[in-house]
């Protein structure tokens, strides 16, 4: 049906058509005004009421079928009823469309102004509906809204650099570094308070000095720019591990489900390094640089840095250390006893759950980090040695553990 403005008239007469020929909308309209002219009076004549305003302009909405035009005609009406019913009436003499036998016959009058309160009652149900779904939250959308406003009022500022940060990026052995402080927010507002930011392209001495003694996770949007910010971020600071938002999105912009979905896809920094041809300034990991060649030459003397945690004349066994290049990029830890043998393999995540249960065990050989409570862990288990990929900054190290990590 044509576009027809309620508001203008209070009728339309609505009929259907059928034409004995090809015909178009012009020859219908022609038809219909020619066959009627004169047949009412001047009052009546639908030229007239047209030029006048009192009714609108004719529509024909018509299809052509087995050689015969059919279809409808639609005359909106400002008239009262009763001139409405006699130019409908008058609409059904039309009987011929050009040289073609046809019949008009009135399907009904319909009052527009039915159509408008069926339209306000339609619409005014819908904003109703609208209102009581999303303008008066239930008692839990409240309870989520001022939690969420606390949580975004942790943000604070950190290092010399006055870096954008959650309340616990101090206190964490893991961090997450975003590009900026509306990812901070979000990651707050999601409860994830272990995140800082880098606010700017350069990468702040503050971020490189927090990832040289924790575990640090880079988080970047989705896009062209969050891989640029990856390649100048691996060269310069000490990761652990990268992940990014999905294809097209930003972090801040990122649901609770898709936040912890990207942080469960992380891959170490390493190997995301290796696939993308950047060269890593600093090494987070023997393993990954050297591989037992290299854990060997320190263990002889050429790394300072496992000196401080290993003691002289108390090797690493090699057989330790072909286990631990099997383990690099699995995220693994074995726990072995007296004779070497593997009495435990479990997810890093686990190992705290495992030695728990554990009434005594000699090596822990593992893909993660050593942290200063997996030492005090690993220490009351009887645990004699220790070797992770890196280590946190220990204030303690108990007598008789050998700990071997960069």
């Amino acid at each position: 049906m044509g576009k027809i403005y309620i508001d203008s008239v209070k009728y339309q007469i609505i009929a259907n058509i059928e034409v004995n020929g090809l015909v178009d909308k012009p020859d219908v309209i022609g038809a219909i005004f020619g066959q009627t002219e004169g047949l009412l009076g001047d009052e009546l004549e639908m030229r007239e009421l047209q030029k006048t305003g009192r009714i609108g302009r004719i529509e024909a909405e018509l299809e052509h079928k087995n050689g015969k035009t059919v279809g409808k005609v639609i005359i909106p009406s400002g008239l009262g009823m009763v001139e409405t019913a006699i130019i409908a009436a008058a609409l059904e003499t039309v009987d011929r469309v050009g040289p073609y036998e046809a019949k008009i016959k009135v399907e009904r009058i319909e009052d527009t102004r039915e159509v408008k309160r069926r339209y306000i009652v339609e619409r005014a149900k819908e904003l109703l509906q609208k209102m009581l779904a999303e303008e008066i939250p239930d008692s839990k959308e409240v309870i989520d809204r001022v939690k969420s406003e606390l949580r975004m009022a942790e943000i604070r500022q950190y290092g010399r650099e006055r870096l954008p940060a959650g309340p616990d990026i101090e206190d964490s052995e893991e961090i997450i570094v975003v590009e900026g402080r509306a990812d901070v927010l979000n990651l707050l507002r999601h409860g994830i308070k272990n995140v800082i930011a880098i606010n700017g392209n350069r990468v702040p001495k503050t971020i490189i000095d927090l990832a040289k003694r924790k575990i640090t996770t880079l988080f970047v949007d989705g896009d062209r720019g969050g891989d640029l910010i990856i390649r100048e971020v691996l060269q310069k600071a000490d990761i652990d591990f990268v992940t990014k938002a999905p294809d097209g999105k930003e972090v801040e912009e990122l649901t609770q489900k898709e936040i912890l979905q990207a942080l469960r896809k992380k891959i170490p920094a390493d190997e995301y390094a290796e696939r993308h041809g950047i060269t890593r300034k600093q090494t987070t990991t023997a393993t990954k640089k050297g591989g037992i060649k290299k854990i060997i030459e320190q263990i002889a003397g050429k790394s300072t840095k496992t000196e401080k945690t290993q003691k002289e004349g108390s090797p690493i066994p090699e057989e330790y250390l072909k286990i631990f290049e099997e383990l690099k990029g699995s995220l693994t830890a074995k726990i072995l006893d007296e004779n070497n043998n593997v009495i435990a393999e479990v997810p890093v995540r686990e190992i705290w759950k495992q030695l728990k249960e554990m009434d005594k065990a000699y090596a822990i050989i593992m893909d993660g980090i050593v942290t200063q409570r997996l030492v005090d862990a690993a220490a009351a288990k009887g645990v004699k040695y220790l070797i992770g990929v890196k280590k946190t900054k220990l204030e303690r190290v108990p007598e008789g553990l050998i700990i071997y990590a960069d």
